[in-house]
């Protein structure tokens, strides 16, 4: 028998996201959630898998963080940033510019804030436009690729692969962009080349998520394949936008996918978008970073060339305050070296499900790891794991796991444990091909 639910927990006012509410089962109530762990109001408590869409890279509660807002609160909860500045958005500015990465090329240093990692891109997609129109150029096309989600909002879905299935219901409504393979091959370099040749002069941008496709279907790809993805831009004179709401502080082993590894230098690109782990999974914030080489083309004597975007709580010194206090958690605890640890327990332990029927891969990269399947069954698992004491929420053929960084051996041992077993039990009673 399910636990009964609270009283204040019905389906009669909400609605919920990517749900048919036709037929929605109530979700589960959280009362609190400590570290990794989210308490039920049944007194039931489930270890987060998957930092509640990769939001809580440092736990949940952390007291620095809860401090910082507490603070901040006392002091100035909201203020317009128009024609108003309060410190902590101007500190989280310079700071950002500080750890992101650059070259003596580009460096990415003017920081445009908003509340989503939607409007983020939204914000990215108009500045690319107008950053060739302020120039006297018409450029309002881009380059997407193939499995590539960048968000909910109308231009996102519009560099979003309609293969995600995230916009059928808006096609007609959808801005048409071209779509291309990632280029991991040789041919398929080949003919991403050729096809920034033929559409440089309408192409605003090319935008990417660096080293890992999210909603996508968490896809990996190398440093190597975004440095071409860099040099090609470069050749054709075309934008490059870095899509990092999922892939930054921290979640693939470096503090920002873009800074690439040892063997492979960083891409810098000219425009990168950040949100979900910016403030550690507290409050929503999110920026448009930009080079200097872009934010200089809105820099004139003419009024229409200033960039005409505002949202009402862009910079909320809230949760500026709660992204302030993430950095400092990134610099005062082992966060990178966390993720390594998690990295190589992930490789370990989820190794197993290789051998079961059913099972097309299993990949790890930084604190992510995935087990996919044959067939788009992984949304009828979910049961299984809350069953087991953790909350893992799989999509589309996936099974995956993106927990908090502070997590430990133990906690981390459970959640591959039910991901093992749930997979285990489904590959026995599904046909496969």
């Amino acid at each position: 028998m399910s636990p009964a639910a609270p009283p204040w927990l019905s389906l009669d006012h909400v609605w919920l996201p990517y749900t048919q509410m036709a037929n929605a089962p109530l979700p589960l109530p959280v009362v609190s959630a400590d570290g990794v762990r989210l308490e039920l109001a049944d007194g039931r408590t489930l270890i987060d898998g998957i930092s509640s869409w990769w939001t809580a890279c440092h736990g949940y509660s952390h007291p620095h963080i809860r401090a910082a807002l507490a603070a901040q609160l006392d002091r100035l909860p909201h203020v317009m940033f128009a024609g108003l500045a309060h410190e902590p958005a101007y500190t989280l500015a310079a700071r950002l510019a500080s750890l992101l990465p650059g070259d003596n090329e580009r460096q990415l240093n003017h920081v445009f804030f908003s509340e989503s990692g939607s409007v983020a891109v939204e914000i990215a997609l108009k500045m690319a436009v107008q950053f060739w129109r302020n120039r006297g150029q018409d450029r309002h096309r881009f380059i997407a690729f193939s499995h590539g989600y960048h968000g909910d909002t109308l231009g996102a879905l519009s560099v979003t692969d309609p293969a995600t299935g995230f916009h059928d219901a808006v096609a007609a409504w959808r801005v048409p962009q071209t779509f291309a393979a990632l280029p991991r091959t040789e041919p398929e370099r080949a003919a991403f080349d050729h096809l920034l040749a033929a559409q440089r002069h309408d192409t605003a941008a090319v935008i990417v998520e660096p080293l890992v496709q999210g909603a996508g279907g968490m896809r990996f790809h190398d440093a190597a394949t975004l440095a071409f993805i860099r040099a090609a831009c470069d050749r054709h004179d075309v934008l490059l936008i870095a899509d990092e709401i999922m892939t930054g502080f921290g979640r693939t082993g470096r503090l920002f996918a873009c800074a690439g590894d040892d063997k492979c230098g960083g891409s810098v690109p000219d425009l990168m978008c950040l949100s979900k782990a910016l403030t550690g999974g507290t409050l929503p914030l999110a920026a448009t970073v930009a080079t200097t080489r872009v934010f200089d083309a809105f820099r004139s004597t003419r009024n229409e060339g200033a960039f005409m975007h505002g949202p009402t709580f862009m910079a909320n010194p809230l949760a500026c305050a709660a992204a302030n206090a993430s950095l400092d958690l990134f610099e005062r605890e082992p966060r990178l070296a966390q993720v390594a640890a998690i990295e190589a327990q992930l490789h370990r332990e989820l190794a197993p499900c290789r051998a079961l029927p059913g099972v097309v891969d299993v990949r790890v990269k930084g604190a992510i790891g995935v087990v996919q399947l044959d067939t788009m069954a992984a949304s009828a698992l979910r049961p299984a794991f809350v069953e087991r004491g953790v909350w893992v929420r799989p999509f589309g053929n996936i099974v995956y796991l993106a927990p908090p960084f502070i997590i430990d051996k133990a906690d981390l041992a459970r959640l591959t444990t039910a991901v093992c077993e749930v997979i285990a039990t489904w590959s026995k009673g599904f046909p496969h091909d």
